[in-house]
């Protein structure tokens, strides 16, 4: 293929990078690359090994999220002078829950010209594997605290796609509860160092989610499908156990509350399970 008769525009390029596999990098990456004046990146010592596996040897700037305001208005000023400035992350789509989106809003106000290079994502790359809804709701990486889970997650159950965030092996072990307490009854697959030699997919039900064994080395991209189609009436249940349910929901678990409830009964746990939801939800 003749990439020379690639003109590259001065202006800002996002420049998607490979997520693990060098052989993921387009042709138009590298050749975008090899034109610039400059490339921000977040850590330089990552893209010099992209860079040197492609013979490439350009200036390279620090560009990451404790920094990237400080360099606003050098680069900006660089941009004005119709140079070509690639913008890289780590790994995948910069500023896609990664350092670029300040810079971009800021080429924007100056009205500097910007141009995507798509390539390698880990988005896209579970969804196309997952089998779950393309209409999904990318969450990013999940926030710290518990409470702000919570939050999301009762925010989420409100919509009728599927579900897909980043977390660390070792924060998914500490939030599995808190994805079994709003997501009992769908599907999940982790996916685990995408395009990387040891990659892993693990499918299983959010219900089963605390029998998996997986590394807690690596990337994990997280994917919860979309709601059943299935419509549950609460009528089933009598008035009796309705009432008893609204008196536990404060003092015990839903897990706790679906044992007692469904003891010596014969009524379906997932119906207690998502009346209890249903209960939990609007407190």
């Amino acid at each position: 293929m003749n990439l020379n008769n690639n003109k590259f525009k001065p202006g800002l390029y996002c420049v998607a990078t490979p997520i693990g596999n060098m052989g993921d990098i387009t042709f138009r990456a590298i050749k975008i690359l090899q034109e610039s004046d400059l490339i921000l990146c977040e850590d330089t010592r990552v893209t010099k090994k992209i860079l040197q596996k492609f013979e490439i040897n350009k200036k390279l700037i620090s560009n990451h999220k404790f920094n990237e305001k400080k360099n606003l208005e050098k680069v900006v000023e660089i941009l004005k002078n119709n140079k070509i400035v690639s913008l890289v992350s780590d790994a995948g789509t910069p500023a896609v829950s990664d350092p670029g989106r300040i810079l971009v809003k800021e080429c924007i106000k100056n009205g500097i010209d910007i141009f995507p290079l798509p390539g390698a994502s880990a988005v896209s790359a579970a969804i196309s594997i997952s089998g779950f809804s393309d209409n999904f709701y990318f969450c990013g990486f999940l926030p710290e605290k518990q409470s702000q889970i919570k939050k999301l997650f009762k925010n989420l159950l409100l919509l009728e796609s599927s579900i897909i965030f980043f977390i660390s092996p070792n924060k998914l072990f500490k939030r599995i509860d808190d994805i079994k307490e709003f997501f009992f009854n769908r599907d999940i697959i982790i996916c685990r160092e995408i395009s990387k030699y040891h990659e892993e997919y693990i499918r299983t039900s959010v219900g089963e989610l605390s029998n998996v064994n997986f590394s807690r080395k690596g990337e994990i991209t997280v994917l919860i499908s979309e709601p059943r189609k299935e419509k549950l009436s609460f009528n089933e249940l009598k008035e009796s156990d309705k009432r008893e349910i609204n008196q536990l929901i404060k003092k015990m678990s839903i897990k706790d509350i679906v044992k007692k409830i469904s003891n010596n009964k014969e009524v379906s746990k997932k119906l207690i399970y998502n009346y209890c939801l249903e209960k939990k939800n609007e407190n």
